[in-house]
């Protein structure tokens, strides 16, 4: 039996297709493209795709996140955050770097001190 190599796992893309709507929370080790509906958290070690059709309602937990379809809530990552010219994001952005192209709309708070959640808990602490 071939053993398949940790580089291939992250290879594999789960879909969440145009028409699908989940109300819940999502949680993966792999790739995730969602063109459907997300009323929920996602969290995943690998990439996060967001389509034009794709609007997630909720928390977004990944490596690297590309959104072009709608976003209302929060998302956080270790890399890097794509808004394509065609999304729309409102809410708010932890992440180490920020993309964003003309035409996109973004409308929230960003923090680009890293995604480790540690450097927003403290600054929180110290505000109250």
């Amino acid at each position: 039996m071939a053993k398949v190599s940790e580089s291939e796992n992250t290879n594999k893309i789960n879909m969440i297709g145009v028409g699908t709507t989940i109300e819940g929370n999502v949680s993966s080790n792999e790739n995730v493209r969602f063109d459907g509906n997300l009323i929920g958290n996602l969290s995943t070690k690998g990439k996060v795709f967001i389509g034009q059709s794709g609007k997630v309602n909720g928390e977004v937990r990944c490596k690297n996140c590309e959104v072009e379809g709608f976003v209302d809530g929060k998302v956080v990552m270790e890399e890097l955050l794509t808004l394509r010219s065609m999304s729309k994001f409102h809410g708010e952005i932890v992440t180490n770097k920020l993309s964003i192209e003309p035409g996109a709309i973004f409308t929230g708070k960003c923090d680009m001190s890293g995604s480790k959640g540690s450097n927003t808990e403290q600054t929180e602490k110290q505000e109250r």
